[in-house]
């Protein structure tokens, strides 16, 4: 799966992110491409991000960086590591998730 961005490595950090637990990668919806973080889609798109909505949850639109994995957005919203490969990853997701899911609630998944 191709991982646009400025990525650093194979497991999709890249250079805004790139701490143990920043592995995956989003497929945004506006342009069905999947980037490390908000930053790079701003750095190398020329339109404005979208963002996913709760009606769409159920998509598989998250890219585990270390096992190659897609979870549904729903799952990812739910868990601190993969289901398949129990890579961890990154508690800031509170902080992050708003960028790019509709309506995220305060209550997201806790730190590993």
């Amino acid at each position: 799966m191709r991982v646009y961005g400025a990525t650093l490595d194979e497991e999709t950090r890249c250079v805004h992110f790139s701490g143990e637990r920043d592995i995956v990668a989003i497929l945004v919806p506006c342009c069905s491409r999947y980037y490390p973080c908000f930053r790079c889609h701003d750095e190398d798109a020329d339109h404005r991000l979208e963002r996913w909505p709760r009606s769409a949850w159920g998509e598989p639109a998250i890219l585990c960086g270390a096992c190659s994995a897609t979870l549904t957005i729903a799952t990812y919203l739910e868990v601190n590591r993969c289901p398949d490969c129990a890579a961890g990853f990154s508690s800031d997701l509170a902080v992050h998730a708003p960028h790019y899911f509709d309506t995220v609630s305060a209550n997201l998944r806790a730190a590993a």
